[in-house]
């Protein structure tokens, strides 16, 4: 019989089965998104030398409805990240459905001018 997962626990094992493909490397970083109950989190992460590049949280930016401050996390960590000369990443939801504050981080990092 299969073992029961907790919610946090299947959320735990979708990533480790997305980081099996995706990888970050010095020309084309990874971004990653944590999102908590009530805030959510970006990073761009060069996995090769194990640095994180550029950082942006909803606890920076306005107090705005969540989908509407992961948007603004997006603008703010892709300019972030293109003042460290990054333009293109490789997007790693973090087990996430692509949908709601993933989503909106996504399409305000692609305004902030990230491609992936």
């Amino acid at each position: 019989m299969a073992r029961i997962k907790t919610p946090w626990a299947a959320r735990r094992a979708r990533h480790r089965r997305l980081r099996q493909r995706l990888q970050g490397t010095s020309e084309r970083p990874r971004l990653n998104v944590f999102r908590s109950a009530r805030h959510t989190y970006a990073q761009v992460i060069d996995d090769g030398a194990g640095h994180t590049l550029a950082a942006a949280s909803t606890r920076e930016v306005s107090k705005a409805a969540k989908a509407e401050a992961a948007r603004e996390v997006g603008k703010l960590v892709a300019d972030r990240a293109r003042e460290k000369g990054v333009r293109s990443v490789v997007f790693d939801r973090g087990g996430y459905q692509f949908h709601g504050r993933v989503q909106q981080l996504a399409e305000g990092a692609r305004e902030g001018g990230l491609t992936f």
